[in-house]
């Protein structure tokens, strides 16, 4: 046992049985054609593969590599397929199973981006759009709600670190609703006041881990293919928590600053990657297309999904180490609720973008489906999307 827990550069970890590429292309292939219902279910198909079907990955390295993955921002189940895939191949098996893993959402979310977003879409998808959309804010608060246990958990038993959680919730709440692009700073300061409170650090620590957001943060002052990169270079570099998170930041950047897209079809593309299997990051890859076409969506997504990559292959050899410091802890530990706050505060602008009363039943209609009978986000966007095409053949407003 205590060789596999051997990094070979390049390799992944020693001692384990070396995995063909062509098993992993095939395998994580097929994960990503079948991995409808976002992280969970990824975790779970990685999960029975790596450790229960294959026995490629012990059961206690596997938890390992969830939390790892789960201290870096992006998406956090596609770094974890990244992750198993290089524990097995190393660089190799990184870039073959994370390509074929996130692939084909991507090509079915383009598939999708291009029939929602035509220039003249038949009646029924313009329904279809307007129901799905109307779902999203429930979606985001159901998300941030899922993540509450686990973080008030880790914030511990006392008064003081829970009387801060809720302070930091609170403040992505705010920023979420009220700073769209400038979101991402309230999320370190809370992860730097945590770090100044657990570990004591100094005024110089603090200059240097808040300088990288404040240039990240800011808005691009360019336009075109420079600009889609950017918007999408944040997206996958400041992911903080989850991938929804990330709809307050393309939503100024998309729809405020840019105008590639409106509020509706902005709303479409969040639906879109809920629907579709694989991270809510392929959002992007929606408002890529609005942007620029096919091409510009294949350029947000290799662009959004590049920082997992790089994460992956030149952490992975660092995650124990990186995983057993008390700062990189308590740092998560105040960033934490105030991602929380912010997928919560999300649901403000998101609901605010809908445009007719209908919308307005079909989204207190999701609340109840996935906050009191807490059924599944793609039944409920599914079914907000038939009532929507319902809407749309009874005369009621869509666009």
């Amino acid at each position: 046992m205590e060789e596999r827990n051997v990094t070979v550069p390049g390799e992944g970890r020693a001692g384990g049985p070396r995995v063909g590429l062509g098993t992993i292309a095939r395998e994580w292939g097929r994960i990503g054609c079948i991995g409808f219902g976002g992280p969970p279910t990824h975790i779970a198909l990685l999960r029975q593969l790596c450790v229960e079907r294959r026995e490629w990955i012990a059961a206690e390295e596997f938890e390992d590599g969830i939390a790892a993955t789960n201290l870096l921002p992006g998406p956090a189940s596609t770094q974890l397929a990244i992750f198993s895939a290089w524990w097995l191949r190393g660089l190799a098996g990184a870039l073959v199973g994370g390509v074929f893993f996130i692939v084909p959402g991507l090509v079915l979310i383009l598939a999708l981006a291009a029939l929602f977003l035509a220039g003249d879409p038949p009646l029924w998808v313009r329904g279809a759009a307007a129901g799905a959309g109307s779902a999203v804010a429930a979606v985001a608060v159901q998300a941030a709600w899922s993540l509450v246990p686990a973080s008030w958990k880790r914030a511990g038993r006392a008064r003081p670190a829970r009387i801060r959680w809720m302070g930091y919730a609170l403040a992505g709440g705010v920023a979420a609703a009220l700073i769209g692009p400038w979101l991402v700073l309230v999320l370190v300061a809370a992860g730097l006041v945590e770090v100044a409170v657990r570990a004591g650090a100094g005024p110089g620590a603090v200059r240097r881990m808040r300088s990288w957001p404040v240039l990240a943060a800011a808005p691009a002052a360019s336009s075109g293919l420079l600009a889609l990169a950017w918007v999408a270079l944040k997206v996958g570099a400041l992911s903080y928590g989850g991938g929804f998170v990330i709809i307050p930041l393309m939503q100024t950047d998309a729809v405020d600053h840019h105008h590639w897209m409106s509020d509706g079809q902005f709303l479409n593309a969040v639906a879109l990657g809920q629907i579709t299997p694989g991270p809510v990051v392929q959002t992007v890859a929606v408002v890529g297309y609005a942007a620029t076409g096919v091409g510009g969506g294949l350029l947000a997504a290799a662009v959004a999904f590049a920082p997992s990559f790089l994460f992956v292959v030149f952490g992975g050899p660092r995650f124990d180490r990186l995983r057993g410091n008390s700062r990189v802890q308590a740092f998560l530990t105040g960033a934490g609720p105030a991602v929380i706050g912010a997928i919560a505060g999300s649901a403000i602008p998101l609901a605010l973008a809908l445009q007719h009363a209908w919308q307005f039943g079909v989204l207190a209609a999701a609340a109840l489906w996935l906050l009191a009978a807490r059924r599944g986000v793609v039944t409920a966007l599914l079914g907000a999307g038939v009532l929507g095409v319902i809407a749309a053949l009874i005369g009621w407003p869509v666009t």
